[in-house]
């Protein structure tokens, strides 16, 4: 193997790592704001990514049943829907349990878990329990290769570029919304923020539906990559979790930094070695990255 072999291989692995690091990412931002702002530890956060996922399937059955004309254009579609289905579940939750349990992190993660199971079992019953992938586009099928030997596959792209606006569009609502604002006011200081007028409980009610959502618009991005499953949530959850933690709570630059780093070391240490090795080097680096900063790489400095 030549050397211009070896960086096409080296190239298109660190580009499966992006795809990884879509994914991760989209995961994470919605667990950043949520726990950052609320320290809701959110173990049902998988399954609203579920739901963006199944909502893809079902946009491609429904398209190609009923509609197979617009099936070249369900997906950008789907993937509004999916925000939008996760967005209204998300508010769901937080008014039904998650607001009685504030200030109490363990009980949110006991209910949240059991809330997982739950959404779990009824998508067996009503959707199966079998694995399901949609009908892509055909616009999403293919790669794009720059030179000779390699080959970028063309729904890695889309992903990457989803996620770029999924997170470039939080960004802008923190820091230039009336929203992002009252947000931003909570984490610095929640009494305060109640103090001068802002209803933190509806910023909260919010806030978790956004990330719910944004949770949806991961699943929907996980349909390029890989089959849908009842548990296809809860595999990526502890992978979300250790972003935001090795990140830094309540810091979205933390939260895209970690999920580059983590998911280019495991997709690169993939090549080396088996799946299960490269997850345990990467456990062990972000490990020993934490005991020396315990408060992850961007730590923000918060007052309740």
């Amino acid at each position: 193997m030549n050397f211009s072999e070896m960086l096409n291989i080296g190239l298109m692995q660190g580009f499966a790592g992006l795809s990884l690091f879509s994914v991760l990412l989209l995961m994470g931002l919605g667990l950043a704001i949520i726990f950052g702002q609320m320290g809701v530890i959110n173990m049902a956060h998988g399954e609203f990514m579920t739901i963006g996922a199944y909502t893809i399937f079902l946009g491609s059955t429904l398209s190609e049943k009923f509609a197979p004309s617009f099936i070249p254009y369900y997906f950008p579609v789907a993937i509004g829907v999916a925000f939008v289905l996760a967005f209204i579940a998300g508010w769901l939750v937080e008014w039904a349990l998650i607001r009685h349990l504030y200030k109490r992190p363990l009980d949110t993660l006991l209910a949240t878990w059991g809330l997982s199971l739950g959404i779990q079992q009824m998508f067996r019953t009503g959707i199966g329990p079998k694995e399901v992938s949609p009908t892509l586009p055909d616009w999403l099928l293919g790669s794009w290769a720059p030179h000779p030997g390699l080959d970028i596959p063309i729904n890695g792209l889309f992903v990457l570029a989803l996620t770029a606006f999924v997170t470039g569009a939080v960004m802008l609502a923190l820091y230039r919304s009336r929203w992002g604002l009252r947000v931003r006011a909570t984490v610095a200081n929640r009494q305060m923020a109640n103090a001068v007028g802002i209803n933190t409980s509806k910023t909260d009610r919010l806030t978790f539906a956004i990330g719910c959502g944004i949770a949806g618009v991961a699943g929907a991005a996980f349909t390029t990559i890989g089959s849908t499953g009842p548990t296809s949530g809860s595999l990526y959850i502890v992978d979300a979790f250790l972003v935001v933690t090795f990140g830094g709570a309540a810091s979205l630059l933390g939260t895209v930094a970690s999920a580059f780093g983590i998911a280019q070391t495991q997709s690169i240490s993939e090549f080396f070695m088996s799946g299960s090795m490269a997850k345990v080097l990467t456990l062990s680096m972000i490990v020993l990255i934490l005991m020396m900063r315990p408060q992850g790489l961007f730590a923000s400095k918060v007052r309740r």
